[in-house]
């Protein structure tokens, strides 16, 4: 465990100045561009990265690891497996890159009927740019999954620092050339880099590349048979997300506002899915055959999600609108702006505690190779997803589509608690029952304490930054004391995974 607490402690850090990161290329975004066509045509296009992201990261890896790890424990050839399933995957996306590039005219204005010729003037030609390089962007996911399975976890989380990084680089020096296209080439020079990086230090671990596209028929028809529910899986909530951008496009700034909540909500479930999520699902993919410590090491995963996320839930509740003010209010970016986008956060928080726990909750499924039973779960999410964005958004506008996502997440979490603890067992869910308490009570103490301090003591009325400044260290410090004093065993477990072995 001593490398892997390292590499949780390195991927930890350079998760959070990714996020940081991410932060300053939306500052710069709302400072230059505001809230605009821009800004809208840009939210709309780059979804597509993040399908292809979740296709790699979510259904590609939760089926390779689990298979690779195990190929190479029985001595059979799992580089030669690994080699071709490569190959055959970088021809597919080649293909993508083509069909995305030619057809993004047609599909994009049917997928977004509802957005102005405007919008469309620039998202056509931003969304054929992000097709271009898409085997790139595919290859980068792809070679995290194969560092995972060598335990190098740090490589990975670079090449995404800096895509980022470039995004913010390029924007800054390029937007008056470029306009908001600065932040797509940023992004594409940034990933290529990462995959550079990636490679260097894939082929420096014990992986020997060959060009090969023949692999063993027991490992080709194991694995086709787990992708097709994983990917199917992976795409279903990628689906739900351009449901809410298909509902969202028709509504000025909608897109702008719900962008940049979503973006601050993903932070702490980002951070942990990159860290702890993904060094927890390794150990869990080793552990299936010891139903002892599987068992143990799922049980960590909840702990850790529970502890860490419930707490940031409840701290944004009070003090989610400094946090908008401080990243996105400036030059364009106005005090109206900056109050659309915290009701839209307001709406979004039940995503931050209930996707980071059903994330843990679908890793142990995936661990044990049960892909199609997570399929079944997620793909009536769609449904759910639709009805409620139809139901809800010509009512109460853009936030429905924040509420939407939230019951989603709940719906997906609930069903996934059943089918796991159905597994594991009365007694492991009855542990995870007895654990809420002991968490909730000081996370409800911590809430108290900073809303008294910013609406009593009068903290509420200095600039964001002093808010931030002020609020933020004293929460961290009252819930610390109080899960101390509550839940003493659960500080202690999770004080261990920020201490170097």
């Amino acid at each position: 465990m001593g490398k892997l607490k390292q590499a949780a402690l390195w991927t930890a850090v350079l998760a959070l100045v990714l996020k940081l990161s991410g932060l300053l290329r939306e500052s710069i975004v709302s400072t230059k561009f505001g809230v605009s066509s821009e800004t809208d045509a840009y939210f709309l296009a780059f979804p597509f990265i993040t399908l292809v992201v979740a296709m790699i990261s979510t259904g590609f890896n939760n089926v390779f690891l689990p298979m690779y790890i195990k190929n190479r424990k029985s001595g059979e050839a799992g580089d030669h497996n690994a080699n071709a399933l490569l190959n055959w995957t970088m021809v597919l996306f080649v293909g993508i890159s083509f069909v995305g590039w030619f057809g993004a005219p047609y599909f994009l204005p049917i997928m977004y009927g509802n957005m102005s010729d405007e919008i469309a003037t620039i998202a056509i030609p931003m969304t054929q740019v992000f097709f271009a390089f898409m085997t790139v962007i595919a290859l980068s996911g792809l070679l995290d999954s194969y560092l995972q399975s060598r335990r190098i976890f740090v490589p990975s989380q670079m090449s995404k620092l800096l895509a980022t990084l470039f995004s913010v680089i390029f924007a800054v020096l390029f937007n008056e050339q470029w306009g908001i296209f600065s932040l797509a080439y940023g992004f594409i020079f940034g990933t290529i880099l990462g995959v550079i990086v990636q490679l260097y230090y894939l082929f420096r671990s014990d992986y020997k590349y060959r060009l090969e596209f023949r692999m063993d028929i027991k490992f080709r028809n194991a694995f086709l048979l787990l992708i097709v529910p994983s990917l199917l899986n992976s795409v279903v909530g990628q689906v739900n997300f351009f449901v809410n951008k298909a509902f969202a496009s028709g509504i000025d700034g909608a897109v702008t506002y719900l962008n940049n909540a979503s973006l601050i909500i993903s932070i702490p479930n980002a951070i942990y899915a990159t860290t702890l999520a993904a060094i927890i699902f390794t150990l869990m993919s080793e552990q299936t055959e010891d139903r002892a410590k599987f068992k143990a090491t799922f049980f960590r995963g909840m702990e850790i999600s529970l502890v860490t996320l419930l707490p940031i839930a409840a701290g944004l509740l009070v003090i989610g609108d400094s946090v908008i003010a401080f990243i996105y209010e400036h030059g364009k970016f106005t005090p109206t702006d900056t109050h659309k986008t915290h009701i839209a956060l307001m709406l979004y928080l039940p995503v931050i505690v209930f996707q980071g726990m059903q994330l843990m909750l679908s890793k142990s499924m995936y661990a044990r190779g049960k892909t199609a039973v997570v399929f079944r779960i997620s793909v009536t999410t769609v449904l759910i997803n639709f009805l409620s964005n139809w139901l809800l958004v010509d009512r109460f506008g853009y936030p429905a589509l924040a509420i939407a996502t939230s019951i989603v997440s709940v719906y997906f979490f609930a069903v996934s608690m059943v089918v796991v603890y159905k597994d594991l067992g009365k007694e492991e869910l009855a542990r995870f029952g007895r654990m809420v308490p002991q968490v909730l009570i000081p996370t409800v103490i911590m809430g108290l304490v900073v809303w008294a301090a910013k609406v009593f003591v009068g903290l509420g009325s200095l600039s964001p930054v002093i808010q931030l400044a002020t609020l933020a260290p004293l929460g961290v410090v009252v819930y610390a004391g109080m899960l101390f004093v509550f839940y003493r065993a659960g500080f202690r477990r999770f004080l261990s995974l920020l201490k170097r072995s």
